[in-house]
């Protein structure tokens, strides 16, 4: 079987700068990719910017620029962020590019050639904000103005001659479909919010407007733009070079392993996209995982809020790596997750400075003081050297399993203890006082940097560049970390140099301290 996956981002509304949820997806899509990849897959990574809709229109009429000179900016910040996370995407796309132009028209000509698609009139309310149609029932007052109930965004009466796509009539296949793919929507917790509402009857869905030009025109009918969220769907098969299915990379990555979003565009994805996958014929993605948001203060990150942590900020004080590492560890994925600096010094400290970091500097210079910088060559294992490093060929599967899963904290508290456990083995061992058996000093010596290999190696794609200065202590490289040789106990050559390192983590000076 070919070992291919492929995995995006939601496309960013570049209508604002990035923020803090932003840097979440995309730092947790990178995290899969970069385990998949030493795992041994194919892996394609996507993310970009959409770019099309009235929110974005209004947004340029404000600035007094056009919509796209708008989005050329905007988009150009989404795009250094990606380098800035250190992301590995593929591809990044950008829905005002004429390849998912294309795509986009196509997949409307084929919903139309299938007649799920026809020309009536909408009435009823919209949101600007979330380019979203909203019923009756999810509609309320606050502070004198009528408001969606699940996003507290503004909503407009909107009353104009648009196309509709029949989703009406794939109210009984999707539930068919989520029946036979029991893992399409996870967590289960949103799997059950969006069957409950498919059951409680689909309406069909207005799919172009006519009260705004920013936007992809309707195949022939250029009075009406096609509606934001059909096009902006369709950037995960445009980005593969649809329509033509015979290419290279729709072949090999379509349907999608994971779509990962957050929580507040669950409906589309989970309701809206495989209906229009399904109508058109295609196979839609494997998995949609809505994932919680990042809260400030218990709060959702709002521009209107003014509570918007800025990434950039808090990378240019911390660092990437341990930014990484906090939103990897300390957010419990699939819930919302509430981000303090205080929680992100205490990681910094505890975690990354103490007990990798001081564990990495602390063997390698035992081993360059005592075993003239080299991997020591005459050893002999006993079972508490078997037992620690076993652990790991052990769970090399049960990790692969929770990964498949998206049960990162599972991954993330499986290095934490292994880091526990390399730590209290050397203090327990006392290779210092075991000078007069240089056999048994040798095998402690070997099995610590065993041990230091495989947790840096487990570390790669939570924390790649601080696990990739660390790895210098053996002269090993990206290429050289693969996630199956994580079961080797003999990986390391006996008789190659073992190198200093410079500090990896500065530990943070607290003000208490």
């Amino acid at each position: 079987m070919d070992k291919n996956y492929y995995i995006t981002t939601p496309i960013y509304y570049p209508s604002a700068k990035p923020h803090m949820g932003h840097a979440y997806s995309s730092i947790i899509a990178d995290f899969f990719a970069r385990f998949k990849r030493i795992d041994g897959y194919k892996v394609y990574f996507l993310t970009g910017t959409d770019e099309h809709g009235l929110k974005i229109q209004r947004a340029a009429e404000k600035k007094g620029v056009e919509p796209l000179a708008f989005c050329d900016e905007i988009s150009k910040t989404f795009k250094n962020l990606s380098k800035t996370l250190n992301l590995t995407n593929n591809d990044f796309i950008r829905t005002t590019e004429s390849r998912h132009k294309k795509s986009v028209q196509y997949l409307w000509e084929e919903l139309k050639k299938n007649d799920d698609i026809y020309l009536s009139k909408y009435s009823g309310w919209y949101s600007v904000s979330d380019e979203a149609f909203y019923n009756e029932d999810e509609i309320e007052d606050l502070d004198n103005k009528k408001v969606a109930t699940s996003s507290k965004s503004s909503v407009e009466w909107v009353d104009e001659e648009s196309y509709f796509f029949r989703l009406s009539k794939w109210e009984k296949p999707l539930l068919e479909f989520y029946e036979k793919n029991p893992d399409f929507i996870s967590p289960a917790s949103r799997k059950n919010e969006v069957i409950s509402f498919v059951k409680s009857g689909l309406k069909d869905l207005s799919v172009s407007r006519k009260s705004f030009s920013w936007g992809i025109k309707v195949p022939n009918d250029n009075e009406h733009v096609i509606y934001v969220w059909l096009d902006a769907l369709t950037n995960y098969i445009s980005a593969l070079n649809y329509p033509n299915k015979d290419d290279e990379l729709y072949k090999k990555f379509w349907p999608a392993s994971v779509h990962l979003i957050g929580k507040d565009i669950l409906r589309f994805h989970a309701i809206y996209w495989p209906a229009f996958l399904l109508a058109a014929k295609i196979t839609p993605p494997k998995k949609v995982y809505g994932h919680g948001w990042i809260l400030s203060n218990e709060e959702k990150m709002s521009k209107s809020k003014g509570n918007i942590l800025d990434p950039l900020e808090i990378i240019k004080q911390y660092g990437l790596d341990p930014l990484r590492y906090y939103l990897i560890k300390e957010v419990s994925f699939g819930n919302d997750g509430n981000i303090s600096q205080e929680r992100l010094e205490d990681c910094i400290n505890s975690d990354l400075a103490n007990n990798f970091g001081n564990l990495c500097q602390r063997v390698s210079a035992f081993v360059i003081k005592n075993c003239d910088s080299k991997v020591p060559e005459k050893i002999k294992f006993d079972n508490d050297d078997i037992k620690i490093l076993d652990e790991y060929s052990q769970n090399l599967d049960k990790l692969r399993s929770e990964i498949d899963n998206q049960n990162i904290n599972y991954y993330i508290d499986y290095i934490v203890n292994r880091l526990f456990e390399a730590n209290k083995y050397f203090n327990d061992q006392e290779p210092w006082k075991k000078k007069d058996d240089k056999i048994r000093l040798n095998t402690i010596v070997y099995t610590t940097l065993e041990i230091v290999r495989k947790v840096t190696f487990l570390l790669y794609p939570i924390i790649p560049q601080s696990s990739l200065k660390a790895l210098k202590i053996f002269n090993l490289e990206e290429k050289d970390v693969i996630f199956q040789s994580i079961g080797n106990n003999e990986f390391l050559k006996k008789g190659s140099a073992i190198n200093k390192i410079d500090i990896l983590f500065n530990k943070i000076e607290k003000e208490h301290d």
